[in-house]
C-alpha cells in the first residue's frame, strides 16, 4: 500500500510540476527523464506508424506484427514487437501524423519515420505513398515551429538543444533505386559515388538540423542486406550465404557515415553526434548466433518460399511459433530480440563494445565528452 501511495505521489509531482517521468510501457518501472524530448527519423527500421495513416502497400498495421509487443496488437512497427527505438530508455513517443498540432502531444518528441522512405526522393514509391527523408525534415522544422510559437523562443531553444535525435534511413535507397537499377542509375553512378551521394545528403540535413538548435544526435548506418532473407532467396545459393555484393555496398555507406560524423563533429562546435555500426553488430549476432541465443539465421520468421524471403509476412499462419530465437522477422527487419541487442550496443556497447563512434548514446545523453 505504501509502494502504491509512493507511486501515485510521483505522478502527481509530475503531472503537478509538469516533471516528465519514463514509465516502462509494460509498467514495470518507474524513472527519471534521461532527455526532455526524443525526435525520430528514418524508414521502416523505426516507423512506429506514420504509414497507417497514407495509402501504400508497406503497412504493418496487420497480425502478426506486433503480436509480441507490449501490448499484442500491431501498432506499425515493422517487428514481432519492440523496434530498436524502444529499447533505448527514451520516451515512446507517437507518429508526428497523429497529432492535431498540439503542444501537449509533441512536447516529449515525435516519430516522422516512414516505411520505404529513402534518402532520394523517389526510393520506395513503387510501394505507394510515404515520407521521404526530405518531407520529414519538413515535418521537424514545422514541430520547430510550433515549439517557439507555444514555450517562446528560448524555452524552445533549450529543449532541442538537450533532446536527442536518432536517423536510421538509407537502406530504401539500394533495396528500391540503386538494386533494382530504377532509371539505369548503376550506369550513371558507380557504388562509391551513389554512396557519396547519399551520404552528403545526410550532411546536409544533420547541419540544418545543428543550425536549428540540435546537439545530440545518433545517427545508424545500414544493416545487413546482404543477409536479409530477400536476398538470399533471390541471389543466395542453397546453404544461404550472404550476398557479399550488397553487403559491400552497404560498408560503403557505413563508412561514409562514420566519417561524414567525424567531419561534422570537428566542423560543429558543441555538437555530439554518433555514428552506430549496425552491419558491424548484425554480422557478430549473426557469427556468435548461440552466444547470442538464436537458432535460427536465414530464415525469416515470418514469410513463404526459400528462406521466408519470396513472400513477406501477410497472414498470422506464415509466422513461426517463438520469434526469440529467429534473427529475422520478415524478408527484411530483425526480430525484437535482436533490436533488443542492438538497443544494448547503441546506450553503451554491452554486446559488441565497438558498434558506435566515437563514443555511446549513453555519453551525449548524459553529457560526457565525445572521446
Amino acid at each position: 500500500m505504501a509502494q502504491f501511495l509512493f507511486f501515485l505521489f510521483i505522478l502527481f509531482l509530475c503531472v503537478g510540476q509538469q516533471i516528465c517521468l519514463e514509465i516502462n510501457i509494460n509498467g514495470s518501472s518507474l524513472s527519471t527523464p534521461l532527455v526532455p524530448a526524443f525526435f525520430v527519423i528514418g524508414d521502416s527500421t523505426v516507423d512506429c506508424g506514420t504509414n497507417n495513416y497514407l495509402g501504400t502497400l508497406a503497412r504493418a498495421d496487420r497480425p502478426p506484427y506486433g503480436r509480441d509487443f507490449d501490448t499484442h496488437q500491431p501498432t506499425g512497427r515493422f517487428c514481432n514487437g519492440r523496434i530498436v527505438v524502444d529499447f533505448l530508455g527514451l520516451p515512446f513517443v507517437p507518429p508526428f501524423l497523429s497529432q492535431r498540432g498540439e503542444i501537449g502531444g509533441m512536447i516529449h518528441g515525435l516519430n516522422y519515420a516512414s516505411a520505404a522512405a529513402g534518402i532520394i526522393f523517389s526510393s520506395g514509391s513503387d510501394l505507394g505513398k510515404h515520407v521521404s527523408l526530405s518531407q520529414q525534415m519538413e515535418q521537424v522544422m514545422e514541430t520547430f515551429q510550433q515549439f517557439q510559437l507555444n514555450l517562446g523562443r528560448e524555452a524552445a531553444g533549450d529543449l532541442i538543444s538537450k533532446s536527442v535525435f536518432y536517423f536510421s534511413i538509407g537502406s530504401n535507397d539500394f533495396i528500391h533505386y540503386y538494386l533494382k537499377n530504377v532509371s539505369g542509375v548503376q550506369s550513371r553512378y558507380l557504388p562509391w559515388e551513389f554512396t557519396k551521394l547519399l551520404t552528403n545528403s545526410i550532411r546536409q540535413h544533420l547541419e540544418n538540423l545543428y543550425a536549428a538548435g540540435v546537439r545530440k544526435i545518433v545517427v545508424m548506418g545500414i544493416g545487413p542486406l546482404g543477409c536479409a532473407p530477400h536476398y538470399l532467396w533471390k541471389h543466395g545459393g542453397e546453404d544461404g550465404q550472404c550476398v557479399s555484393e550488397i553487403n559491400n555496398l552497404v560498408t560503403l555507406f557505413n563508412f561514409g557515415m562514420r566519417f561524414t560524423v567525424d567531419v561534422l563533429n570537428e566542423k560543429l562546435e558543441g555538437s555530439k553526434i554518433i555514428f552506430c555500426d549496425v552491419l558491424k553488430a548484425s554480422v557478430d549476432i549473426m557469427n556468435n548466433h548461440e552466444r547470442y541465443g538464436f537458432d535460427t539465421i536465414k530464415n525469416a520468421c515470418c514469410g513463404l518460399g526459400r528462406f521466408g524471403g519470396w513472400i513477406t509476412c501477410l497472414l498470422p499462419v506464415m509466422a513461426c511459433h517463438n520469434a526469440s530465437s529467429y534473427v529475422w522477422w520478415d524478408q527484411f527487419h530483425p526480430t525484437s530480440a535482436v533490436n533488443q541487442i542492438l538497443a544494448d550496443d547503441i546506450w553503451e556497447g554491452s554486446q559488441t563494445a565497438h558498434m558506435c563512434y566515437p563514443t555511446h548514446l549513453k555519453h551525449i545523453v548524459k553529457n560526457i565528452d565525445l572521446d
